[in-house]
């Protein structure tokens, strides 16, 4: 396989792979244009295992999607509405909890909850909705709220993020999705979500939580308009930030989903590309712990085929997920444990059930 890459013109990266040396920006792009699939993927499966062994993890969680009215309405999103629009939505704090205490006789390890920037819910309704799960299930994790809603939260509060998060983790929270990161490039931002938090802002309330203890995931949205060095670009910030705080948990590739957004006249990404953002991803974020090939998004064929290609996260059992599933998503809205251990075997790959923060509640 080291004559491939050698032939494919990655002799050198493939050098700085097995001394564990840092890849450059300008390598990073030449992977992304390197025509050799295979090639590419070697050196992405070369680090995985030497970060994860042949282990793929897994979680027990439960997506908890408040309300999908928003005042950014970016152009690549299904999700969000306008407030009182078709389709547009809001859970009551009794609504949001009920979801939670209907799913007590599952062993569920996490709640991942995520919404819109709502123009008008108080910063109390926050609050009392992760105070009110803690309350029901003690001893959940709960991983809520992307970047651009704490900001948003910060702003309702009329506090600094800083000061918000240490109510909010007073309330209940436990960590921070990677959701809102889009693209960092101020072109990308500027011509498909003028209205959200910049780039810059969103690394803000990253480095800002986790100098507070609380780990966080970093996300990256590919397949639209990006170009192969704007996606470099973005994942150098993230490589630098976590220089800085060492607080991300795992990179999440999102394959863009253009179906009932503004967007639609783009195509889906292909194959090729999902396999390539993962492998990419996993050779460039060397200091990053874990890559993760999320199912919902790419489906569990692709994923499976990712752990071979620098994945060792599957995400999870995920249990009504939304957002993607707007944008036309046509995968399971939910999968179940022993689905997820059988795809992960095949793979040739160690099942692992974990929480959160990576410990291991069970090897398969």
């Amino acid at each position: 396989m080291e004559s491939l890459v050698i032939k494919a013109g990655l002799g050198d990266i493939l050098d700085k792979v097995k001394n564990g040396e840092r890849i450059t920006n300008e390598e990073g792009v030449r992977l992304y244009e390197c025509p050799d699939l295979l090639a590419v993927g070697y050196l992405a499966n070369m680090v995985r295992e030497r970060k994860n062994g042949d282990r793929a993890y897994f979680i027990y969680n439960q997506h908890l999607n408040y309300s999908n009215v928003c005042t950014n309405l970016c152009k690549f999103c299904a999700f969000g509405k306008e407030k009182g629009g078709e389709k547009s939505y809001e859970m009551t704090v009794e609504e949001a909890i009920a979801k939670v205490r209907d799913r007590l006789d599952e062993p569920i390890s996490e709640v991942h909850m995520v919404g819109g920037i709502h123009p008008d819910l108080p910063f109390s309704y926050y609050i009392d909705i992760l105070k009110g799960i803690k309350k029901v299930r003690p001893d959940i994790h709960i991983q809520a709220f992307t970047c651009v809603e704490i900001d948003h939260l910060a702003k309702l509060a009329g506090k600094s993020v800083k000061e918000t998060l240490e109510i909010l983790m007073e309330a209940g929270l436990d960590s921070i999705p990677g959701g809102g990161a889009e693209v960092f490039s101020p072109r990308i931002r500027e011509k498909t979500c003028p209205d959200k938090l910049s780039g810059e802002g969103w690394l803000e309330v990253a480095k800002t939580a986790h100098g507070l203890g609380l780990k966080t995931n970093a996300t990256m949205l590919y397949g639209h308009i990006e170009t192969t060095q704007e996606r470099v670009e973005h994942l150098a910030a993230l490589r630098e930030a976590q220089d800085e705080t060492g607080g991300f948990l795992a990179f999440i590739p999102l394959a863009f989903h253009p179906k009932n957004t503004e967007m639609s006249d783009l195509s889906r990404s292909s194959g090729i590309d999902d396999l390539k953002n993962v492998a990419v991803s996993r050779i460039f974020l060397d200091n990053f712990p874990h890559i993760k090939a999320y199912w919902v998004m790419i489906g569990p064929k692709m994923a499976q085929v990712a752990l071979s290609f620098g994945a060792d996260d599957v995400d999870g059992t995920v249990k009504e997920e939304i957002i993607t599933h707007m944008a036309g998503a046509e995968t399971e809205q939910a999968m179940a444990i022993p689905e997820l251990v059988h795809i992960i075997k095949e793979a040739g790959r160690t099942p692992i059930q974990r929480g959160t923060l990576y410990d291991v509640i069970k090897e398969y």
